[in-house]
């Protein structure tokens, strides 16, 4: 497996954001704490799935590595697309891209998998490609707008909005926020026991 990016490049971001976040937001329920992060901004990694950008706390990400097919698992959900050894830890992989139903692209040079580190377990999720770790305040992240019962927005935390540009050419790029543990520690999901 060819490295991309190594944790300790990542490390130092979320060493960063760690010593700014509040000490005792690990004692509140998770998803409240999730959504309170977030509120307050933070360093984000974001990746892009087809057209749309979205973020995660990076706090969660231990590492980037190249796409490599995983061996495959019977009877497995689609959204699983398998399992690799990561240095003698055996990783399951999720098809982001598939669990969120986006529609589906062949994989190719840029396709990578963020392993995360979700309650313990280590997981790896499938993205389009990686673009950067960004610094959103407060100010920058809007509440995740109130959907329709058919469409499952419990996994975004919010929206941040990203100022490009300069003088005639200054726009906005909004950004997904999601929150990756919830999506991963999910019941569907059957990877971690909530």
């Amino acid at each position: 497996m060819e490295m991309i990016a190594e944790a300790p490049t990542l490390t130092r971001a979320a060493s960063r954001a760690e010593a700014a976040r509040h000490p005792s937001a690990s004692s509140a329920p998770r998803g409240d704490a999730a959504a309170g992060r977030t509120a307050a901004g933070g360093e984000f990694l974001t990746f892009r799935l087809g057209d749309e950008e979205y973020g995660i706390d990076i706090l969660r990400v231990q590492e980037i590595r190249s796409y490599e097919q995983p061996t495959r698992i019977a009877n497995a959900p689609a959204f699983i697309k398998g399992v690799v050894n990561l240095r003698g830890v055996i990783v399951p992989i999720i098809d982001l891209r598939v669990k969120l139903g986006c529609e589906t692209v062949e994989y190719n040079g840029f396709t990578v998998v963020v392993v995360l580190n979700v309650r313990g377990r280590v997981v790896g999720a499938v993205v389009d490609s990686v673009s950067d770790v960004l610094q959103l305040g407060s100010d920058s992240i809007k509440p995740a707008p109130e959907l329709s019962s058919s469409v499952d927005s419990a996994y975004i935390t919010g929206i941040g909005t990203i100022k490009t540009g300069q003088g005639d050419d200054k726009s906005e790029r909004m950004l997904i926020l999601m929150d990756i543990e919830a999506l991963m520690s999910s019941a569907d999901m059957g990877l971690i026991e909530a």
